[in-house]
């Protein structure tokens, strides 16, 4: 899989951009904050339907414009996609393959499939639950779309629930006791079974997407710091004891994952009550990073906090590519931050994927041995705000 072209309209830095790119490794290099980061930002936007960066879209959208476009050409074993993506301030954003109008932006999953190894990276194994969240969320939607329709509709669900716990909170403390509060409990109930529903699909994929990356991440953790604890992956999830009075044990039916949810809900419904939201479900879990007996979060160094940010990328293109074709391997200046040993596993990697996109502040953050791998180079100025490209090579 690699990306022929790239057409940019007022996204971020970049009023116009056209770019005909190759398999192969291209090298976006320019001074920090000129937009080399914006270009392969905008694939990452068009694999994942979201910024690698900040979390919504109006940073995304040009100064003094009402929408961005992002049209990318993706070829998977000699067939052509075009996909086209409009990005608003307001109103719901729109997509297309080809000609086709989309119902959904979510219907472009799978298309295009990337994976990034960038500074943020740290935030996976430091930061907080939601980014190990995603990062789970994100993979599965890629391998099983169906999975990013689950996430969305429970998360929709999510807000109408804590909205009418917040909001109709004095009806649903009196209850039963008079029709106001009997006619909030039962939308409450209706809101219980959607989010069972939904949330049981959501905890089963990442479930399943954990038994297929665990060993992987492990591997990769050894291969990249061999002198440090063992790597291990667990999630930890509000519904642990509800399933295991269940089931008995561990499972991966997503019917006993939402019996266990609607228990859940209904064992702590007064305290939801009281607190004004919802404290049951896949929202609240975690993805457990271990070394040794001890989380990463809180015990890792910086060393090892790198390396297992570079484990869980590691796995998770081996993962992908060994669904079918490679997916493109996004490097956004990381060679800066990586010391030698990182640097060689990630450039063993590099080596072997039909397309590689990196991004460096001078030539020399690239290791010699990738460097000689090079099919393009780039040069990113940026005069008054706006960026600018011109090939180097040539």
């Amino acid at each position: 899989m690699y990306v022929a072209e790239l057409d940019l309209r007022d996204f971020r830095s970049w009023p116009e951009l056209h770019l005909d790119l190759e398999p192969g490794v291209t090298v976006f290099a320019g001074r920090n904050g000129h937009g080399k980061t914006n270009i392969v930002e905008a694939l990452y936007y068009t694999s994942h339907l979201r910024s690698h960066r900040v979390s919504g879209d109006g940073p995304l959208i040009g100064a003094q414009a009402s929408n961005a476009r992002i049209s990318a050409t993706t070829i998977n074993e000699g067939r052509a996609l075009t996909t086209h993506l409009l990005i608003q301030h307001s109103g719901g954003n729109q997509a297309q393959i080809n000609r086709t109008r989309l119902k959904s932006p979510r219907e472009l999953a799978g298309v295009l499939r990337t994976v990034m190894f960038s500074p943020e990276d740290l935030r996976l194994v430091n930061g907080e639950p939601s980014e190990r969240r995603r990062f789970l969320d994100d993979l599965a939607a890629l391998r099983t779309p169906r999975l990013g329709g689950a996430r969305a509709d429970y998360e929709k669900v999510l807000r109408q629930r804590n909205a009418l716990l917040r909001n109709s909170n004095m009806a649903l403390r009196r209850g039963y006791s008079d029709d106001t509060g009997a006619s909030a409990l039962s939308t409450l109930d209706v809101w219980d079974g959607q989010l069972a529903a939904y949330g049981s699909q959501v905890l089963a994929g990442r479930m399943l997407l954990i038994d297929a990356l665990s060993d992987l991440i492990t591997e990769a953790y050894a291969a990249v710091a061999p002198e440090s604890r063992p790597a291990a992956v667990q999630i930890k999830s509000t519904l642990d004891r509800a399933v295991a009075e269940l089931a008995g044990g561990e499972t991966r039916d997503p019917a006993i994952f939402e019996a266990a949810m609607l228990s859940e809900l209904g064992r702590r419904r007064s305290e939801e009550i009281d607190r004004g939201t919802t404290l049951v479900g896949p929202h609240r879990d975690d993805l457990v990073l271990m070394l040794g007996d001890n989380p990463a979060k809180g015990y890792a160094s910086h060393g090892e906090t790198w390396s297992y940010a570079l484990a869980l990328h590691l796995a998770e293109y081996q993962l992908l590519s060994s669904d079918g074709s490679d997916p493109v391997l996004i490097l956004d200046d990381v060679f800066a931050e990586l010391d030698a040993k990182r640097r060689e596993r990630l450039v063993h990697v590099a080596e072997g994927a039909e397309q590689v996109l990196i991004t460096a502040a001078v030539g020399d953050d690239l290791p010699g041995n990738l460097d000689d791998a090079v099919t393009a180079r780039y040069a990113v100025t940026m005069d008054e705000g706006v960026s600018s490209i011109e090939r180097s090579d040539q």
